[in-house]
């Protein structure tokens, strides 16, 4: 066992700027209002640098009280000015280590080490901050421990702590380049921005005496706008509305573009001899590193125009999240004939000519549509019977619109079952596929509501760690066999040695 030791001290300098950030909206609010009368910019500049003064301190303080220890077993990290907190995590446990830097945290030459347990968002441990040496140092350090402790090693004589990390070869799977990285902003299409405008506008009615939310303000502005407007004649009226659509658009394109570059620059995803890599971000850089037998499921999604020109992307699901609680993206826009050696790799197989689809129950399609097109009939009535002649034919024709699509994309809600994976795939206008090896199931649940037991049908709720796992609309024996046909795979499966190859046998509806 190491002793206990600090994170960098450059820790507290990072600290002290988080609070000096929070502290700039408070400090502008004051010295924009009336608070303070003619000293309100001296009590703006007080409160900014008090909070520098505390946030120094109080970083200084948790800088000085947070050890971590790296054990024998587990990592032990003690935090606490005050209150004292304890926390071990055995290597066991740690599904991945990540790597985050942000723009200062990259300046000053150091990353945020995440130990992702699976548990989810505050409940992982995180060491703020350690020089990128150390940190890549303790991600191969705890992953050479949780392979030993798997493998049955002797504890007792673990790697040493101050050795280098080992030199892996890596082999590059996937990459973004300049290129497709702006071809896959131009599908990232948002207008994200209008809704900061929006935030921007809260905060201008928050210090100052203007109220942008006065619609009688507004009424007044547009009325001297359209007066302008009306002036300038039928022509100029049309230029104007042409490059109004075509300004809403190209911000749209733009804040796509720089949302994906933001997030994605620098995308690679590569594989060495003990998992995935990806590293992505321009401001804000992250690498992941996810071993292979921690792989639940994959999930391959498009979108509503990618979709049409081929493009997809796939995510690896598993016990750790990425951010915003999503599976991990591994490749987020790319043709199928590249995801197929990303998938193979991950010790999975992609449907082909040969795999046996089932649909749903057309009795499950038949009520979807029912359902879905139930509240334009009532419309539809409603209309007939109080709106004038011929209003009733809009919601008719939507209600003639939504059974149409329920039962087209009846054809797109489909199931197989291989010897060793379980395929689904959703989705009418952009399909999202659905894999998960049999191996890795824990367990099989059969739900039915009361249409359902009516109609004989069932929706199928797959036990997978990570992620979630359903099969809607399968027919009620069909349910139960596949249920029986999982149930066996997952009996006959050694989880002690789940990372071992393992025969399985043969098992199909």
């Amino acid at each position: 066992m190491t002793a206990p030791q600090r994170t960098a001290p450059v820790s507290v300098i990072l600290g002290a700027l988080g609070s000096i950030r929070s502290a700039i909206l408070p400090a502008a609010a004051i010295a924009f209002s009336g608070i303070g009368g003619d000293g309100r910019y001296a009590l703006a500049i007080g409160v900014g640098m008090a909070a520098a003064l505390i946030g120094t301190g109080f970083s200084w303080l948790g800088w000085r009280r947070l050890t971590y220890t790296i054990g024998e077993s587990d990592v032990r990290v003690e935090s606490g000015v005050i209150s004292r907190t304890a926390r071990a995590v055995p290597y066991e446990r740690i599904q991945d280590v990540s790597l985050e830097a942000t723009p200062l945290a990259r300046l000053a030459g150091v990353v945020a080490v995440k130990f992702e347990t699976g548990a989810g968002g505050g409940d992982d441990l995180a060491l703020q901050y350690l020089t990128a040496a150390e940190g890549e140092r303790l991600r191969q350090l705890v992953r050479e421990r949780r392979e030993d402790e798997a493998a049955g090693a002797d504890p007792g004589t673990p790697a040493d702590p101050q050795a280098p990390p080992r030199a892996e070869e890596a082999e590059v799977l996937y990459a973004l380049t300049p290129k497709r990285l702006l071809t896959f902003g131009m599908f990232e299409f948002s207008l994200a921005v209008f809704a900061v405008l929006g935030g921007v506008l809260q905060y201008v009615d928050n210090v100052t005496g203007v109220n942008v939310w006065d619609v009688d303000l507004w009424r007044s502005w547009l009325s001297q706008s359209g007066e302008t407007v009306a002036s300038l004649g039928p022509m100029a009226q049309a230029i104007g509305a042409v490059a109004g659509v075509i300004g809403l658009i190209g911000v749209g394109f733009a804040t796509g573009i720089a949302r994906t570059v933001l997030r994605d620059w620098g995308f690679t995803l590569t594989r060495s001899p003990r998992g995935f890599r990806r590293q992505r971000g321009l401001l804000t850089r992250t690498d992941v590193v996810m071993p292979v037998h921690r792989v639940q499921g994959l999930v391959i999604g498009t979108g509503l125009l990618r979709y049409r020109f081929g493009w997809h992307g796939l995510s690896f699901v598993s016990l750790a999240q990425d951010a915003e609680d999503e599976s991990h993206v591994v490749a987020p826009f790319a043709q199928m004939e590249e995801l197929a050696p990303i998938v193979a790799t991950a010790g999975f197989d992609l449907p082909d000519e040969g795999t046996r689809w089932q649909r749903s129950s057309k009795r499950h399609r038949n009520d979807r549509a029912v359902l879905g097109s139930a509240l334009f009939v009532l419309a539809t009535i409603a209309a007939a019977v109080f709106a004038p002649t011929g209003v009733f034919l809009i919601p008719l024709g939507l209600a003639v619109l939504m059974v149409g699509a329920q039962l087209y994309a009846w054809h797109f809600r489909r199931f197989a079952l291989s010897d060793t994976q379980i395929f689904a795939t959703t989705g009418l206008l952009s399909p999202t596929s659905r894999i998960a090896t049999r191996l890795k199931l824990h367990s099989v649940e059969i739900a039915q509501g009361p249409l359902a037991r009516l109609h004989g049908y069932a929706t199928v709720h797959l036990g997978l760690a990570g992620g979630s796992f359903a099969i809607p609309g399968v027919p009620l024996a069909d349910a139960r066999a596949l249920r029986a046909s999982i149930l066996a795979t997952i009996a006959a499966t050694d989880y002690a040695r789940i990372d071992a190859p393992l025969e399985e046998p043969a098992l199909t509806l």
